[in-house]
């Protein structure tokens, strides 16, 4: 079977999405002037991340599912290797966390939290959903879709467009429920939640997988739409463009929108309307897919998962004060991060995929 076409624009986006996460926790919103909605709104970028995962699976494996060719060991297998060593990684590259981690929790938990972490399951529990590495939560629910998309892959295709938008459409409001929940019913007894709030059930919104997997199963059927119109359709770019647009608009509202519900299920729709016009063949893709952002973009899984810790090593080494460099800070230290990333996405991420591939072939 042919193997689907790169879209590369995806990857230039993932590129600028991965950057606003680095913004978002190590920057003044404020600075960036017109576009300080978005880099305050960085969460969105993990949610887009989410949806776009479901995505590109579907996309590249929803046809060799849905013809009984897919080897759901040999996928779980692709999963793992692409996804645990820079994992890894992160876990280790934390241990400076581990007294902090002790103090912040009972026992029990903290314990729980240094067994579950390497096991990919620390996100199930809010209590430790951030353990050692604040992102790594999002891993948790990574490989919890991982490991139910093949079965996500086999469902039937819709008969038509107008379906399968119904199903979207029911996937959308069933992302949109747990934010209004919380809401409406305010668990936590927060005034005004904002990016800076915290909570038990604020935190399980936040910060565990089932709440965000309407965003994974959206992209997966987002797949079949994409597959419904055609590469060069004026549609896509107008999509595209109005996706953005509206996003951005959205973001400039800021706390008019209440939290809880922009936090996650809200953009759903607008981050499709993106995908699908990076995904055809116009002006927009072009420009978002030109080689420079698509080989950041490459490294963002790098970025996203280890810029807390690059900050940590670029900040405590105190080469900036040694080199005369740091009266360039922030911006130099964003550079050195995405340097950093690229270089453990070429000399650890692929490295050690290729090794983790070949020791598990002798398993076999």
């Amino acid at each position: 079977m042919q193997k689907p076409a790169r879209l590369n624009a995806l990857t230039g986006l993932r590129c600028f999405a991965a950057v606003n996460v680095v913004l978002f926790h190590f920057s003044n919103p404020a600075t960036f002037g017109v576009l300080a909605p978005v880099v305050n709104a960085g969460y969105a970028s993990v949610s887009y991340f989410i949806l776009l995962s479901g995505y590109v699976l579907a996309y590249n494996y929803n046809e060799r599912a849905r013809n009984g060719e897919l080897n759901f060991g040999r996928f779980w297998e692709a999963r793992f290797t692409r996804l645990y060593p820079i994992y890894l990684l992160s876990l280790l590259c934390s241990f400076n966390m581990i007294r902090a981690e002790w103090n912040a929790h009972s026992p029990g938990w903290f314990w729980a939290g240094m067994v579950l972490s390497p096991l990919l399951l620390q996100g199930w529990f809010w209590q430790i959903s951030t353990f050692l590495n604040t992102p790594a939560w999002t891993m948790s629910a990574e490989a919890f879709y991982y490991f139910i998309f093949p079965w996500l892959a086999r469902m039937k295709a819709s008969a038509n467009m107008r379906s399968h938008l119904w199903k979207m459409f029911g996937v959308w409001m069933l992302g949109l429920a747990p934010g209004l929940l919380y809401f409406w019913l305010n668990p936590d007894g927060i005034l005004h939640p904002d990016r800076y709030s915290s909570g038990p059930w604020l935190r399980m919104l936040k910060y565990t997988p089932l709440p965000h997997f309407p965003s994974f199963l959206f992209g997966v059927l987002l797949a079949d739409l994409d597959r419904m119109v055609g590469r060069s359709s004026r549609l896509r770019s107008i999509l595209g463009i109005g996706g953005f647009i509206t996003i951005f608009f959205l973001l400039w509202l800021g706390s008019a929108i209440p939290y809880a519900i922009i936090h996650d299920g809200l953009l759903m729709p607008l981050f499709a309307c993106v995908i699908l016009g990076l995904a055809g063949n116009n002006r927009l893709s072009y420009i978002i897919g030109c080689r420079p952002l698509v080989f950041i973009g490459e490294g963002s899984y790098c970025l996203y998962l280890l810029h807390f810790n690059l900050w940590e090593l670029v900040h405590k080494s105190h080469v900036l004060e040694a080199t005369g460099l740091i009266r360039f800070d922030p911006w130099i230290s964003y550079i050195f991060l995405i340097m950093l990333a690229l270089l453990c996405l070429h000399f650890i991420e692929k490295p050690a995929q290729k090794g983790l591939r070949s020791w598990l072939k002798l398993w076999r």
